[in-house]
């Protein structure tokens, strides 16, 4: 079982690597952002609430990879593989999770970890069962045990079940392994969307 020492290693080196990773990666992060920019018109980061840690909402961060007011278009909160709302940088930006990054502001700000369950949305939230609301109990994180056995290919009720099995299980050696894991998985053709090709919400 894990300890509040260990708890407490995870929140420091969470913080310590996200600063680090935001200073390595400057170059990157700038040039996602003049590409945005220059393709079409809008912020370049999009901010959108999510549900964190005991229940409580914070500001996620992602680079915008969709037009302005996707949301209020086509499909609304699902988006599909040829989604037309999604912009020229947003369909690699999206292919390889850079879309993500911006979320690195999150972890160092304390609202989120490097791994953990994907943070949902409040009208998800509210759905839960008892058990289901044990998603409440760590931080979200940027990856996870979900993200690694699968992504958007695993059904919503299984990546919730992998994912209280990540709490269950927790170590810091667990959370190695899974950042190990990752790169793999975001390389990886599948996962990207569902089975039908289409993402429900992308987490």
């Amino acid at each position: 079982m894990a300890t509040d020492v260990q708890r407490l290693a995870k929140d420091l080196l969470d913080r310590v690597a996200a600063g680090a990773v935001m200073v390595a990666l400057s170059p990157l992060l700038g040039g996602i952002a003049l590409a945005i920019k220059l393709d079409s018109a809008g912020p370049v980061l999009y901010r959108q609430e999510r549900i964190g840690l005991g229940g409580r909402p914070f500001g996620f961060l992602k680079f915008r990879s969709m037009v302005v007011d996707a949301e209020r278009q086509g499909l609304r909160w699902e988006v599909s593989r040829d989604d037309p709302r999604i912009t020229r940088p947003g369909q690699w930006l999206r292919r390889f999770s850079l879309d993500e990054l911006p979320q690195l502001v999150n972890i160092w700000r304390g609202e989120m970890s490097f791994v953990g369950p994907r943070p949902t949305l409040a009208y998800q939230v509210e759905r839960y069962t008892v058990r289901q609301r044990r998603r409440l109990e760590v931080k979200p994180g940027l990856t996870g045990w979900a993200q690694v056995k699968g992504r958007n290919a695993i059904d919503w009720d299984e990546r919730i079940e992998l994912d209280l099995w990540y709490i269950d299980h927790w170590s810091l050696a667990l959370d190695l392994a899974i950042l190990v894991r990752t790169p793999a998985a975001i390389l990886a053709p599948e996962g990207v969307y569902g089975h039908d090709g289409i993402v429900r919400e992308k987490r």
